[in-house]
């Protein structure tokens, strides 16, 4: 019993007297139900927002069976593109009534995601979001069988499981067909790790770009994301321009390398663009600001957050549901040109 004169908590009766309406109505408008008057919602609901009303989510887990929360078990947080998607898919939520609950793995190993998705399950979320683009806890995504929805969100395209996921191929061949209409006889390419999907997308895409193109395929440069890897690779590909290979363009898979990149080749006595452009990707909030700003790929994190919680609500309606990849975009800035005449 409260102490006389204890606040007490408000009540769906509370937002029913005050919107005029019956407490089943104010139930329905809580929980979402369709068959709500539009006149009618807008009043509860501006009765909810007048008297501050939380609804109890344990009472109405109780009665809906949902918790309207979605687990998402994600790795390598520290990195731009993760910590965007999962910014994407939070904001998604949010905004379609949805918490969301972060499981951040130490390792990409399959025993790790399992025991992360299982513990969701064990929260009685209503869905789990796996965001991770490393190959183990990826391939074992495939052979998992949770008692929820499980959404696949930046992994490429599956034929058997739903999956949302930016189109990393097209990416890298927007990139590379860029420099190659600026005159460049051929592009090179820093990539990023090798169980990394998304760099073995980006890959494949700079490589099919060449062979369409008929442009010679150089060798590969392997960087792991950060800077200092790409300031390594510039250093390297500065060598081999002293050394007399034609290298006057080239395609990093990251903005964070292509930094490196372009620092190195200006310590070398290299200007970009002018003896060297440089392509980056993700279009990192910073990439405009580069000496000199950064020709990159822009990924639609904000969409792929959209769609991923698009999926998620619909399987949970038990709907058939195939998102389209979301596409990303060129963004030319300075640190490309046409090639400088021998």
């Amino acid at each position: 019993m409260l102490p006389e004169g204890a606040p007490r908590a408000l009540g769906m009766a509370d937002v029913a007297v005050h919107a005029g309406v019956s407490h089943q109505t104010v139930s329905r408008v809580v929980n979402g139900h369709p068959n709500v008057a539009p006149a009618t919602r807008e009043r509860v609901l501006r009765a909810i927002a007048e008297l501050g009303y939380r609804p109890n989510t344990a009472a109405r887990a109780l009665v809906t069976g949902s918790t309207r929360t979605i687990g998402l078990v994600t790795s390598h947080i520290n990195q731009y593109g993760p910590a965007q998607t999962l910014l994407g898919l939070e904001k998604a939520a949010r905004a379609a009534g949805y918490s969301l609950g972060v499981a951040i793995l130490d390792d990409d190993s399959e025993g790790a995601m399992r025991e992360a998705v299982d513990r969701f399950v064990a929260q009685s979320v209503d869905a789990v979001v796996a965001l991770s683009t490393y190959g183990q806890a990826v391939e074992a995504l495939g052979r998992f069988r949770a008692q929820v929805p499980l959404i696949a969100v930046q992994v490429g395209h599956d034929p058997v499981h739903p999956t949302v996921w930016v189109d990393q191929e097209v990416g890298a061949a927007l990139a590379t067909r860029h420099l190659l209409q600026l005159g460049h006889r051929t592009v090179h390419h820093v990539t990023g790790p090798g169980d990394s999907l998304e760099a073995r997308g980006r890959l494949i895409g700079w490589r099919r770009e060449l062979e369409a193109s008929g442009a010679p395929v150089p060798e590969v440069f392997y960087g792991n994301w950060w800077p200092s890897s790409g300031h390594a690779a510039g250093r390297r590909l500065a060598a081999l321009a002293r050394e007399g290979e034609d290298v006057t363009a080239v395609f990093v898979a990251n903005d964070q390398m292509a930094l490196g990149m372009v620092n190195a080749l200006h310590e070398e006595g290299l200007s970009v663009p002018g003896d060297v452009s440089v392509v980056g990707f993700d279009d990192v909030p910073e990439a405009a600001y580069y000496t000199p700003p950064l020709t990159t790929v822009r990924q639609d994190f904000a969409e792929l957050g959209r769609r991923g919680v698009q999926l998620v609500l619909a399987r949970l309606r038990g709907e058939a549901h195939r998102p389209e990849p979301v596409m990303p975009q060129l963004v030319v800035r300075n640190s490309t040109g046409p090639v400088r005449p021998a």
